[in-house]
């Protein structure tokens, strides 16, 4: 099984799991010490957690809406073996296609793509390789959205940035690009949530008062939920602490479901407090 259904309102939303890969626990939680954040998240040999790949189908009435698509089929054995990338479906598709299919849907019914930024491993399947070794879009009827600023810093990387931003993933991608807080659609909202790179977004997703928020790498795993378990990955770590506090002053005040990208089992859960900090309560698990 390669999906979780869940209800948000009037909206069926599918949490699609589109594979895994491993990234060395040290990175993952910055200043937090190991001792602390391997109680949360085992580490492997290589001192690597394990990471989902999970993205969000939202069946909206103007469209069925894809935020981020995971890491596709263009990376090498050497790449995959870095990063612990295991993402393969069957019959030689990846497991984002298998989840689609598994929800009755197909890579061309996809209205709408919506990515978070345009790191490697959230914009990776916006493309693909087919077998002749040429580049293609994944989903040849979406209309592709991105925030104009992270677009722009995807395209003008330095020595820090480089490797998160490979052009195969974005360079050929018909962006629709938007510039801060913008409403998308009826209901689904992008918010600028920056810190992790300077223009990174979170997707509000609302209908009939209830609201998930796909906080992608604002907070990558329920692990990460205490305000300063923050990234070393961030380039901004100070300001994602605000984008943080902001946004949980928000989740906490109407009730939002928290959907974790990256978490191994937990793909969502609303804001509790925990003490002087913040938990999860209503966990939904993968599977």
């Amino acid at each position: 099984m390669t999906h979780t259904t869940f209800q948000v309102g009037r909206l069926r939303c599918h949490a699609l799991e589109a594979g895994s890969q491993a990234l060395d626990g040290g990175a993952m939680f910055g200043v937090v010490p190991k001792p602390l954040w391997e109680r949360r998240i085992p580490a492997d040999e290589r001192n690597r957690i394990p990471l989902a790949l999970r993205c969000l189908l939202v069946e909206h009435d103007d469209g069925l809406v894809l935020i981020d698509t995971g890491i596709g089929n263009k990376e090498d054995a050497k790449f995959r073996d870095i990063y612990g990338v295991r993402n393969d479906g069957r019959e030689g598709r990846t497991l984002l296609e298998d989840g689609l299919a598994e929800v009755g849907r197909r890579p061309e019914d996809v209205d709408w793509v919506i990515n978070t930024h345009l790191h490697f491993d959230h914009a990776g399947g916006n493309t693909y390789r087919d077998p002749a070794g040429a580049i293609a879009l994944s989903f040849p009827r979406a209309r592709f959205v991105v925030q104009q600023g992270d677009l722009e810093f995807a395209r003008h990387t330095n020595e820090r940035t480089a490797a998160s931003y490979l052009p195969h993933n974005f360079a050929t991608v018909p962006f629709q690009a938007i510039d801060g807080e913008t409403e998308l659609l009826p209901g689904v909202r992008c918010l600028p949530t920056p810190g992790h790179v300077p223009f990174h977004q979170s997707v509000l997703v609302e209908s009939a008062g209830e609201r998930v928020c796909f906080l992608a790498d604002l907070v990558p795993t329920s692990a990460h939920l205490s305000l300063p378990w923050i990234m070393g990955y961030d380039l901004e770590p100070l300001v994602t602490l605000e984008s943080k506090r902001e946004l949980y002053r928000r989740a906490e005040a109407d009730g939002w479901l928290l959907f974790f990208e990256h978490d191994p089992t937990v793909v969502a859960g609303r804001l509790g407090r925990e003490g002087k900090g913040f938990g999860l309560v209503e966990a939904l698990r993968a599977g």
